[in-house]
């Protein structure tokens, strides 16, 4: 079973940005135009739009305009894009729009204007629509007309794509179609990362839904522009300290027209830029230059070792003796449910640690019983596994005086004796004196005790044995 979601990302230690001049945070200004392109009976759609308006709660009319709704989408086209236009070009801020193609046809002038600031402008689909039960060949019809319709329009083919209310199939269906330098539909991180599919590397840029003026139409959203202003101002506080302390991301802001553009919401907008401005080491770009830059600072890599990938022959090659003579435990794993998240030492020890305590107390015990001694006959013999050998030899164990030798063989003598398995110890943690204390302290515990203290020493094995093998 494998589960496609990935829960993992950069894990903890995120890649440095190296955003241009040291700059602690990347700021990202998106500019949502959709006025005439949503839902509307006038556009061939089943019913009027609903979503994103100052009507909160609204239906869709179906087989009827609605007048309410349509005027609130015009102001956006009408005024509110001018006066953010004028806010934007004024304090010079470098913008990403993301327009939907047919809402851009409808507006030469606005797209005459955006052309004219140097605004990046991205591709937002066909029309500003649910995707979400759109077959796969409808949708990805619908790209190819977006492309098409974009370039017409503003004379050059988009390089950013975002559909917005998109489906699950979407951002592979652009993957797929490909001369995208990003895609944004998600909102999984606060970097750009590389997303595979089909053996395609495509580079993501995630979006947001929280620093989003969207909220001012959403039940519990913003009520007012000092609720924007004050959440965008603790997002960037809090990410201009992380860029600081070494750490730099990137913060993205959505805007629409018709909601930000506003006269009782445009100046807590204003305000945030003039904050934003006040700081150094602020990168404020358009999401094409963040590609640009993550393109060049953080290529793709060549596809490592994936366990998640792996089929099962090859997975129990690799991983069967991680638990020392023990492959029933990779072949359970596989048979449960990895993903991404398993593709690391962490993640792949966790899925087989699990195998692990959920086996049979007899199982569990064959485990144990598959370890060698420690400096034990085998290991003279030579007929260890490479893991054991290794393992042993880091803490001298190969190399042990006559005394040595014959104090280990006492004690493990009388542990079997005692426990009827062997002394387990993750040796790689520990020194040669460090085991003999251990091992005379062990001794004396209780069997129960014991046990439970074997198996935690048998899964800090695997654990070290992963590190080995697999990053992080």
């Amino acid at each position: 079973m494998r589960y496609c979601r990935d829960m993992h990302g950069y894990g903890e230690t995120p890649p440095a940005a190296q955003w241009p001049d040291g700059a602690h945070i990347a700021v990202q200004f998106v500019l949502n135009y959709e006025e005439g392109g949503e839902n509307c009976v006038l556009h061939g759609d089943a019913a009027s739009e609903a979503f994103l308006s100052e009507i909160v709660g609204a239906a869709q009319w179906a087989g009827q305009r609605h007048w309410n709704m349509e005027s609130i989408y015009e102001y956006g086209a009408r005024a509110g894009f001018w006066r953010l236009h004028r806010l934007l070009t004024e304090k010079a801020v470098p913008v990403t729009v993301y327009g939907v193609a047919t809402a851009l046809q409808r507006s030469p002038a606005q797209v005459a204007a955006m052309l004219e600031a140097g605004w990046e402008i991205a591709s937002h689909g066909l029309k500003w629509v649910e995707h979400k039960d759109m077959p796969a060949d409808e949708e990805r019809q619908a790209i190819a007309q977006a492309i098409r319709l974009h370039t017409l329009v503003t004379g050059e083919r988009p390089r950013g794509w975002y559909t917005g209310r998109c489906s699950v199939n979407t951002v592979d269906l652009v993957t797929e179609t490909g001369g995208f330098d990003y895609i944004s539909d998600t909102y999984a991180d606060d970097l750009p990362y590389w997303y595979e599919h089909d053996g395609r590397q495509q580079l993501i840029i995630p979006y947001t839904l929280d620093a989003n003026d969207m909220r001012f139409a959403t039940p519990q959203g913003f009520n007012s522009g000092d609720q924007f202003f004050s959440y965008l101002k603790d997002s960037f506080d809090a990410l201009y300290a992380e860029g600081a302390a070494g750490s730099p991301k990137m913060m993205s802001i959505g805007l629409h027209c018709r909601l930000i553009g506003r006269p009782g919401r445009v100046m807590a907008l204003a305000r945030f830029i003039d904050y934003v401005q006040s700081h150094d080491k602020v990168w404020v770009a358009r999401r094409v230059d963040i590609a640009e830059h993550w393109a060049r600072t953080h290529p793709p890599q060549p596809a490592a070792e994936r366990p998640s990938r792996m089929d099962e022959a090859a997975f129990v090659a690799r991983f069967g003796d991680i638990f020392e003579h023990s492959p029933w435990i990779a072949r359970r794993a596989f048979a449960g449910e990895l993903s991404p998240a398993n593709d690391t030492a962490i993640g792949l020890a966790a899925a087989l640690t699990f195998q692990f305590r959920a086996a049979s107390a007899e199982e569990r015990l064959g485990v144990l019983v598959a370890h060698p001694d420690l400096a034990g006959k085998l290991a003279q013999a030579k007929r260890l596994t490479a893991s054991s050998t290794e393992e042993q030899a880091s803490a001298g164990l190969d190399a042990l005086t006559d005394a040595e030798r014959d104090r280990f063989t006492a004690l493990n003598d009388a542990y079997v004796a005692k426990f009827g398995f062997p002394f387990i110890i993750a040796v790689r943690d520990n020194t040669k004196a460090s085991i003999l204390a251990a091992f005379e302290k062990r001794i004396a515990n209780d069997r129960d005790t014991e046990l439970a203290t074997a198996c935690k020493q048998v899964e800090r094995i695997a654990l070290l044995r992963l590190k080995a093998l697999l990053p992080g």
